[in-house]
């Protein structure tokens, strides 16, 4: 089955908004396949792992917010570019790669994430 790049950037985003605001049992439900590989450290293995991690995270700061900044696909890879505001105004930008199966469904993540300083050098914004 031929991936379809655009319909897999988009249930990314989906996904990930959905489990960032505190729905992330839905989120597994409608977006992942058969398994869940993790890459984050903070994170287990799994669908349950997720769940509870993202469970964790919204009960714990039901203010955060997200932006989508960039979204790119290629083969069954997509990766996401993100601006997040966490409670206090720290900021931080991420980028998560996610894996897709034959059929649609993530079944593999790994990301990076790094708060953005007062000042930089260059002047440019890192998302």
């Amino acid at each position: 089955m031929k991936q379809d790049l655009q319909i897999n950037k988009q249930n990314a985003i989906e996904f990930y908004k959905m489990a960032y605001s505190g729905e992330p049992k839905k989120a597994v439900e409608l977006y992942v396949g058969s398994e869940y590989i993790q890459h984050n450290p903070l994170v287990g293995n799994g669908k349950q792992a997720f769940i509870d991690y993202f469970s964790e995270m919204s009960r714990d700061y039901p203010d955060k917010s997200i932006n989508f900044i960039r979204a790119v696909a290629e083969g069954d890879l997509v990766a996401l570019h993100t601006h997040q505001i966490w409670p206090g105004n720290d900021q931080y930008v991420t980028m998560d790669f996610f894996r897709f199966d034959e059929h649609g469904k993530i079944v593999e993540h790994w990301d990076s994430i790094q708060k953005i300083p007062d000042n930089t050098k260059n002047g440019n914004l890192m998302y």
